[in-house]
């Protein structure tokens, strides 16, 4: 809870002893150190994330590439807003703004994995090799949305019925492969030449 509050270098081994009512050594002893502490944590948020993505790609098996980007969409917007693990979010912002040497491990085990899958599905709704300038932008802009669903201050204030109840996380998913599937058609007949 800390790590997801303040991130890891704002939080000390003392503070998170006192809030677990433990004792520093058992740290040290369990864990090693500080770092060794937060990459446990952190293990476990990737597994978790794994997980989602695991079940994303389960929810498209044997769909065509629209309903593999819409079942992935759904699969991913329901496992974090409301999948049990809500620090998980916090705690990734924090990493990704002051990046630790765990951010590898996240980057290989979630985020890459992550990435090449949708890159396969926009490449078959495309027709064109994933290696295609217009796959990686199209996944981007996929998984930039889906920021937009996670629970923060801007979203907060820009859309206060927000609740993230399981009707209005469906609404969100809809609208976000409604919008990206148009995206991607539209790009079916441009020209592949461009280098931007």
């Amino acid at each position: 809870a800390l790590f997801a509050a303040r991130g890891y270098r704002q939080v000390t081994v003392r503070e998170i002893c006192t809030a677990a009512d433990a004792n520093v050594a058992a740290v040290n002893y369990h864990f090693g150190d500080k770092q060794g502490l937060y990459r446990d944590v952190l293990d476990e948020a990737i597994a978790i994330m794994r997980q989602t993505s695991q079940e994303a790609e389960r929810a498209g098996e044997n769909r065509s590439p629209e309903e593999r980007l819409r079942s992935y969409i759904r699969v991913f917007l329901q496992r974090a807003r409301g999948g049990g693990a809500p620090w998980i979010h916090p705690l990734m912002t924090h990493e990704l703004a002051e990046p630790t040497e765990a951010l590898d491990a996240v980057i290989a085990q979630v985020i890459e994995p992550r990435t090449r899958y949708l890159q396969r599905v926009v490449a078959d709704m495309l027709g064109v090799a994933v290696e295609d300038d217009r796959v990686l932008r199209c996944v981007m802009s996929v998984q930039a949305q889906f920021q937009t669903a996670m629970t923060n201050p801007v979203l907060t204030r820009l859309v206060p019925g927000f609740t993230g109840d399981p009707a209005s996380l469906e609404r969100l998913a809809q609208h976000i492969a409604d919008f990206s599937v148009g995206g991607i058609r539209s790009l079916q007949a441009t020209d592949t030449t461009s280098d931007v």
